[in-house]
């Protein structure tokens, strides 16, 4: 029986398969459905598609955090890019302690690289007991981690 997860992922690889071959022809397309089948069912039978494997409820989310995101790249860009330039700002490196508040690993894993992802702070360790270690390059970094916006985000996508 095929579940609805394994046919979400054949329609998302197949749609993948179409846009970046560019081969239209039956022979191509013949062989693009084999290949998605066949990588289909290898990850049904390693039981890849599940909740984390194959997320789809994240679908029509996942964008506007994407976009969220990149705004705050954007932004820590130019900050960071601001200390390098000037001399006369002293940065104030630090290791921070952030508690998390994600209960799925799935969850735990996108806070951990959307702070790896932001310039000016790198995710150094992820504790069992929910804590994520943090170098940040200056406080400000570490406030706004502090902060938690981040974490709500991130909470408000896994649900």
């Amino acid at each position: 029986m095929l579940k609805p997860r394994a046919l979400s992922l054949f329609i998302f690889l197949s749609i993948i398969w179409l846009l970046l071959s560019g081969h239209y022809n039956p022979l191509m397309l013949f062989f693009g459905l084999i290949s998605v089948l066949f990588t289909t069912y290898i990850a049904t039978r390693m039981d890849l598609v599940d909740k984390e494997g194959h997320p789809v409820h994240l679908t029509w989310k996942i964008p506007i955090y994407w976009l969220w995101l990149l705004l705050q790249i954007i932004k820590s860009n130019i900050q960071v890019s601001i200390r390098i330039l000037s001399p006369k700002i002293n940065i104030n490196p630090e290791m921070i302690m952030i508690p998390m508040n994600q209960k799925s690993d799935l969850d735990r894993t996108n806070y951990a690289n959307s702070i790896t992802l932001t310039p000016g702070t790198v995710s150094v360790r992820l504790d069992e007991s929910g804590d994520i270690l943090v170098h940040s390059l200056d406080n400000i970094f570490a406030k706004e981690l502090k902060a938690g916006l981040m974490e709500k985000k991130i909470k408000n996508l896994g649900n």
